[in-house]
């Protein structure tokens, strides 16, 4: 008995591995096939160079040669940046959906559910339209603000919320519910008021990599990493929370306690991606859906899984943005939205009206 229990979990850590092996595969080659997407052809064995020639000791041997210096520049200076700045974002935004569908233990739950978004929107509405202009440690104003936007904006839902000392789940969906259509009417108006700036402020709400460089890369770089890690140490805790509140307080879990640090650290991580890149949806609800269907919902797993298939929908998305309608390139929200929509009305068929809040 005790032996078939062991070779059944070593059974299930060897597919856990082989999975997380393959997506890690499967991302890099996807990664070097974006680098190839763009008005300036650069041939794959190139762009292997010329990420190696950048690799400290290891580049040197390869003399800088088989590549042009402008080659050089457009993958190192223009397409890596955006691609990274794509893998972080999808990143974030896959961590928190998981980690949010698991604590609310509702499939519809999302990133933007707590009214991150509309915070985030909110504030770069507000540095467009007021045309406010600074930058702090290479960062431009529209991503500070936004951020600054959706944290602000989290911290207020969850004072919203809080009764004493306990936050009732129900009471904080509906307050994100509530704090979003009353900032998004705020957007509305600056829209409205917005004369030459509009064009910009919709351009961002759609959400885009086209003007990223490696200073906003670099800045959600340390908190993406350090919140998504910290998210995963809870992948036991969130195990036990799938079986209930009472459930998981019997069995040893401060419930209140770890869906605060959870909704920290996943708003963090989503106001972070927020920033540099606008509102880009539905990342954070359809992946772990469908990572869920590859690898079960044990958190250990689930979580992992979905970073790295989070990262290599939104660089295949990005990519195709930019080919569908070239030399124009398209908002990469705009081919999220078409994915994740059809999608989203085919999980209400499915369960046929059983989601609730």
């Amino acid at each position: 008995m005790l032996e078939a229990s062991e070779s059944r979990y070593l059974r299930r850590y060897r597919r856990w591995g082989e999975i997380i092996v393959a997506l890690t595969v499967l991302l890099v080659i996807i990664t070097i096939l974006s680098l190839n997407v763009g008005f300036a052809q650069i041939p794959i064995s190139n762009i292997i160079r010329i990420l190696i020639y950048d690799v400290p000791y290891v580049g040197n041997s390869f003399g800088g040669s088989g590549f042009s210096e402008s080659e050089r520049l457009i993958v190192t200076q223009i397409r890596l940046p955006r691609i990274l700045a794509g893998i972080l974002v999808g990143v974030s935004l896959a961590a928190s959906g998981t980690v949010f569908q698991g604590i609310f233990r509702n499939p519809m739950a999302d990133p933007y559910v707590l009214g991150v978004s509309s915070g985030a929107a909110l504030g770069a509405a507000l540095a467009i339209v007021l045309r406010v202009g600074f930058t702090l440690f290479g960062i431009n104003t529209l991503s500070i603000m936004a951020f600054a936007g959706a944290v602000t904006t989290t911290l207020i839902v969850y004072n919203i919320a809080r009764v004493g000392s306990r936050t009732p789940v129900v009471t904080l969906l509906l307050s994100g519910i509530a704090v979003s259509i009353f900032l998004s009417a705020i957007v509305a108006i600056l829209q409205v008021i917005a004369g030459w700036e509009l064009h910009k402020l919709v351009f961002w709400l759609m959400g885009g990599f086209s003007y990223i460089t490696w200073n906003e890369v670099l800045s959600i770089l340390p908190l993406s990493c350090l919140s998504v890690s910290l998210m995963y140490l809870f992948a036991r805790e969130l195990n036990i929370m799938a079986l209930g509140e009472e459930e998981a307080q019997h069995l040893g879990v401060d419930v209140e306690r770890s869906r605060w640090i959870l909704l920290a650290l996943g708003s963090l991580a989503t106001a972070a991606a927020v920033s540099i890149s606008g509102l880009v949806g539905f990342v954070g609800l359809i992946v772990p859906h469908l990572t869920r269907i590859l690898v079960g919902p044990d958190h250990r797993i689930l979580i992992p899984a979905s970073l790295l298939a989070g990262a290599i929908f939104l660089i295949t998305c990005d990519a195709v943005a930019r080919v569908i309608f070239a030399p124009s390139e398209l908002p990469v929200g705009i081919i999220t939205a078409l994915s994740g929509g059809p999608f989203f009305i085919y999980l209400l068929r499915k369960r046929k009206g059983s989601y609730s809040l």
